[in-house]
């Protein structure tokens, strides 16, 4: 706790704990129609260009948004990549890296008529300028939904993810498909309980009784700032939870279970938070009982989260901006740790059956921000190849996600992951 006490001491000389009560782009682009495929699903047709498809990345700049436009890169050389940004002397760095196929785009999310003419220069958007909690408008979607732009999020965060879903019909309607929730935890761990749960189903000999989704991340696995102030908060919401059939609110970062994530990383303790997954794979997998649990090293940050969400007022967990003025203090510490930590992401998804019996997914990577690069980019393939249905989908569902596509997406998903096993 010595680190922790280093924390509030420095964040009380700046004034920020005790604000919080001590917590956790552009010019317009002519547009390439998509490829057949995707006309199939009925999304709309756009104006097409002669510089191929245009996939625009928000949040472009952060470690996200950039894994991501690497990772798709390096999968889809042909695609042309905009990187999505405010900042326009590092969007352009960046956009360099990548190669003439890859272009900076100037776009605040928050000024609608900047992103309108953003999405007119794109083919699909991926929204990666989080973190999610606390807003109260799906901006991006609602622009996608009106420019006819096939749509992506890493939403980690269950009031935003069931806000968006209630735009089905009007993206429906518009022809536009989309997955929300699309990064790796939750995303790829979605498809994994859909796998465990259509395989049990597919065999008979029981029904699924409980889903349990647990996952482990070194330090912060190096993903940044905005990782972190999601995590902070996490921890100003109720855990929602379902046993039985029946809807429960426990206390975030309680219900502490030590759990095997296989090789490479050992037993680690976890805890619970309130994860988007919980409730869609309970109301769309139609499993009784679901759960998830997330853990991290060193030892004295699960301490930490654990104290902040058991002694700090609700209300300063709640308020965003004071989160990110923490985040703002504490990042360069956090650096530090992940340094020493690592930056390894592990998940292990296990699913009960009525006869005893339990069916486990596994995945370890070293390294997260790589992996949720390789994630997102493998739904990004999933609607560029027609893969999906117009309308808002969770990853689980079969309309977002055609089942013989799901193999392909864990495929590219898990490259370069130490360990990845199904139906263990």
């Amino acid at each position: 706790m010595i680190t922790l006490t280093l924390l509030y001491m420095q964040a009380q000389s700046k004034g920020i704990i005790a604000a919080m009560g001590m917590v956790r782009a552009c010019m317009p682009v002519p547009l390439p129609a998509l490829p057949a495929a995707a006309h199939s699903t009925g999304a709309a047709e756009k104006k097409p260009s002669r510089g191929g498809l245009r996939v625009l990345v928000l949040g472009g700049t952060g470690r996200v948004g950039w894994s991501t436009a690497t990772a798709l890169s390096k999968l889809r050389p042909d695609l042309r990549i905009l990187i999505g940004g405010r900042n326009r002397e590092k969007g352009k760095s960046l956009a360099s890296k990548l190669g003439k196929r890859s272009e900076f785009v100037q776009v605040d999310i928050h000024d609608p008529s900047m992103l309108e003419a953003a999405l007119y220069g794109a083919d699909l958007v991926v929204h990666a300028a989080g973190p999610f909690q606390r807003e109260d408008k799906c901006t991006v979607l609602e622009a996608a939904i009106s420019t006819k732009t096939p749509y992506i999020d890493v939403c980690d965060d269950a009031d935003y993810s069931w806000r968006a879903k209630g735009f089905h019909e009007q993206a429906k309607a518009s022809g536009v498909p989309a997955i929300i929730t699309a990064g790796i935890c939750p995303g790829v761990s979605n498809v994994m309980a859909a796998e465990l749960v259509h395989a049990a189903r597919r065999e008979k000999a029981s029904e699924p009784e409980r889903l349990r989704f647990f996952y482990y991340i070194a330090g912060s696995g190096g993903v940044g700032p905005t990782t972190l102030a999601s995590s902070f908060l996490l921890l100003g919401e109720d855990v929602i939870v379902y046993n039985k059939g029946k809807e429960r609110k426990l206390k975030p970062y309680s219900g502490s279970l030590n759990i095997d994530f296989g090789k490479g990383v050992g037993k680690k303790d976890v805890y619970l938070l309130n994860l988007p997954e919980v409730k869609s794979t309970f109301k769309i997998l139609s499993v009784p009982t679901v759960s998830a649990r997330f853990g991290s090293d060193p030892f004295f940050w699960n301490w930490g989260m654990h104290t902040f969400a058991t002694f700090l007022p609700t209300e300063s967990l709640r308020d965003k901006n004071k989160v990110l003025k923490l985040v703002e203090l504490v990042d360069p510490i956090v650096r530090t740790i992940d340094v020493i930590a690592g930056e390894c992401v592990a998940m292990r998804v296990v699913l009960e059956h009525s006869n005893g019996q339990n069916s486990v997914g596994l995945f370890t990577h070293e390294k997260l921000s790589v992996s949720v690069g390789y994630a997102v980019a493998a739904f990004i393939l999933t609607i560029i190849e027609g893969n999906t249905q117009p309308g808002v989908w969770f990853p689980e569902e079969p309309e977002g996600i055609a089942s013989e596509a799901r193999n392909l997406l864990l495929k590219r998903a898990t490259q370069g992951a130490t360990n990845f096993v199904m139906n263990k």
